[in-house]
């Protein structure tokens, strides 16, 4: 299939809350990115989180197989470090393959849940 997508994204706004209300991991508030592959050849990208008040972590390495897709919740991200609770950032995501980013938050802190997501910003 013809590559689909852009090599930089970024999602200018992310906060995980530190408490949840509902059953692990399915209800657990989280950030994610969902990372499409069209490509015939697996996307090897990395990630930098940017914040208000110190240098940024990172770089963050995943790979997206191709022809698939990778939802991948910023809360299990560890290494370099784990992003932060409770803590505002934004992350920029380069790829050595056009890919698709997709946003998307469950914030469950309360019993009514709120899901929000949106396309990132691409360039390049």
């Amino acid at each position: 299939m013809q590559p689909l997508g852009k090599h930089i994204w970024a999602i200018a706004e992310g906060y995980i809350p530190s408490t949840s209300h509902g059953p692990a991991p399915e209800l657990t508030s989280h950030e994610a990115a969902c990372l499409l592959n069209c490509a015939d050849t697996p996307a090897k990208a990395n990630l930098m989180i940017y914040f208000t008040d110190r240098e940024p972590a990172g770089p963050y390495e995943v790979e997206i197989p191709a022809r698939r897709t990778l939802h991948l919740r910023f809360n299990d991200l560890e290494d370099p470090e784990p992003i932060p609770r409770d803590t505002p950032y934004a992350c920029v995501l380069r790829s050595d393959q056009p890919i698709v980013v997709q946003h998307t938050r469950l914030d469950s802190r309360q019993a009514e849940n709120a899901l929000m997501t949106t396309i990132a910003y691409s360039e390049g």
